[in-house]
């Protein structure tokens, strides 16, 4: 009898426990039912009507295009729900694009109601895809490209440009992974370090920035054991800026300040000094405001740069604002020199090349500018001009004679290019002792030309350093031709994040930044 029981419970629990599975199971199916999974045709004619609507959007129609005829004409950011998360991710970018140091201006403001108010976003689910879609490209468009071509190039920009393949954000959109930059890869990686500077220095703005030190026409100077209020100010502002580590509030010029000044000179285009001048107070008292902006200007200049310059094996690079050069190698800084770079009419171009030859003791082939505006008038007045400048009469043209009184010094470093542009030594060493240093008619003048040529021709157990010094002093021309070439990279940036995680700030001497903030406070 306890078995028959025992028996009877048990159909009971299983028809039970069936029932319920079964029971499951139709809801399940009810569910799926009731939301189908949302399929929805974005073919061309539906694009081209978007796009009749929004002409705005039109420079990023073929690149929307092909997305879709590769997702066979489907949708790629809603499902039954609404917007993927994928999509989320996106707006929440877009609206953060002033940590890129950009503007939020997405032409169409439709975009919003997408995002912040399901209600009230009267676009079709065509047209809401389509829009997502057209809010990434311009996302991809502003952050990893920035201006264009051509309004770089109107900017005397010619380094040679990123090319933004719109091909590898189209496939990454599957990847959900092109506005997620954890890796730092995609752009040039001075960008990023740009970007942190500027999350620092709108935390600095936030919290009330730096006040302006008072100082009168009778200021002069400050020293080491000198005492006014007006140090405690400066002691404030080096601390805000991190120059100190801490601020005692004294008003007694000490070690500590004299060495936070240091630190600030080094990152802001001072030479090294032991007194606070007013050249100095009047750098400490640029707003925050201002440095702000010329962080964002440079992050600018960094979208136009293709990160793989940087993983090249050895290569070249001259900061003109910094009038500085840089020799690269294996990704170290193998060497570097001061530089003096062009004047304001006699601007050094940005732009690259391939050093191709070291020629030693070298002619000046006087530039047919330089013959009118100078020589000529000086050949008037006294008719030794040529003689006194050990300058010659060539095939119509004049040159200087090698020697070590030659404008060129005894070596120069060629990379052919249409501007004429290249490094080179100089008698006029006294120049390279000031702050600012742009000097020359647009070449590049080397502080360290004999360093220079060792360093490149380290390769070459030809070329000693004995053998290097003969040439240079000879007094004769001689060529030699760089068997491994050097790319060399001219650039122009006024803010700058060194190795050592340091943010400089460097005087805009050809007064190039005003005219690109202009564009992108405009856009």
């Amino acid at each position: 009898m306890k078995i028959w029981c025992s028996f009877i419970a048990f159909v009971f629990l299983f028809l039970a426990v069936s029932c319920k599975g079964d029971k499951k199971e139709e809801n399940q199916k009810k569910e799926k039912a009731v939301v189908p999974e949302l399929r929805l045709t974005i073919d061309t004619t539906a694009i081209a009507s978007f796009y009749e609507t929004y002409p705005k959007l039109k420079n990023f129609e073929e690149q929307v295009k092909s997305l879709y005829k590769k997702k066979n004409a489907s949708q790629l950011w809603l499902d039954n729900k609404g917007v993927v998360e994928f999509g989320n991710t996106l707006f929440n970018k877009y609206k953060g694009l002033e940590n890129e140091g950009l503007k939020a201006n997405f032409p169409y403001k439709e975009i919003n109601a997408v995002f912040e108010g399901n209600a009230d976003n009267k676009l079709s689910k065509v047209n809401t895809d389509l829009m997502i879609t057209n809010l990434y490209f311009y996302y991809a468009e502003k952050v990893y490209r920035g201006f264009d071509e051509k309004t770089s190039i109107s900017l005397e920009w010619l380094l040679p440009r990123k090319k933004l393949n719109y091909q590898v954000f189209s496939d990454s959109i599957f990847e959900k992974s092109t506005i997620n930059d954890d890796k730092k890869s995609k752009m040039f990686s001075q960008y990023y370090k740009l970007r942190d500077a500027l999350k620092r220095y709108r935390e600095i703005e936030k919290n009330g920035g730096w006040k302006t030190i008072e100082i009168d026409d009778t200021y002069k100077s400050l020293k080491l054991g000198d005492s006014s209020p007006i140090v405690s100010q400066i002691r404030e502002r080096l601390f805000i800026t991190r120059d100190i580590k801490e601020d005692n509030k004294s008003a007694v010029c000490d070690s500590t300040l004299i060495k936070g000044l240091k630190s600030y000179e080094l990152h802001h285009g001072f030479a090294p000094k032991n007194t606070i001048l007013p050249e100095h107070i009047t750098d400490l008292n640029i707003p925050v405001s201002d440095r702000i902006k010329t962080i964002i200007v440079n992050m600018e200049r960094c979208r136009w740069i293709d990160p793989k310059l940087e993983k090249g094996q050895q290569y070249i690079e001259v900061n003109i604002p910094e009038f500085k050069l840089y020799l690269i190698r294996d990704r170290q800084i193998a060497f570097t020199s001061p530089v003096v770079v062009g004047k304001a009419m006699t601007k050094t171009v940005i732009f690259s090349g391939t050093m191709s030859n070291i020629v030693f003791s070298p002619y000046w082939n006087v530039p047919p500018s330089i013959i009118a505006a100078e020589i000529k008038p000086g050949m008037a007045k006294n008719k030794n001009y040529l003689a006194q400048k050990n300058l010659e009469w060539n095939n119509g043209a004049v040159r200087q004679l090698p020697g070590k009184n030659n404008s060129l010094g005894l070596v120069k470093f060629l990379f052919p290019n249409s501007s004429n542009i290249y490094l080179h030594d100089t008698p006029s060493k006294s120049l390279f002792e000031r702050e600012s240093r742009a000097f020359s008619h647009g070449c590049v003048r080397v502080a360290k030309p004999r360093e220079l040529a060792i360093e490149i021709l380290k390769e070459d157990p030809k070329w000693t350093e004995a053998r290097i010094d003969k040439a240079m002093h000879a007094k004769k021309e001689s060529w030699y031709t760089i068997k491994k070439k050097f790319p060399v990279y001219i650039g122009y940036f006024t803010a700058w994040v060194d190795r050592e995680g340091n943010l400089n700030f460097y005087k805009d001497i050809y007064q190039r930044d005003e005219s690109l903030l202009k564009l992108l406070t405009e856009e």
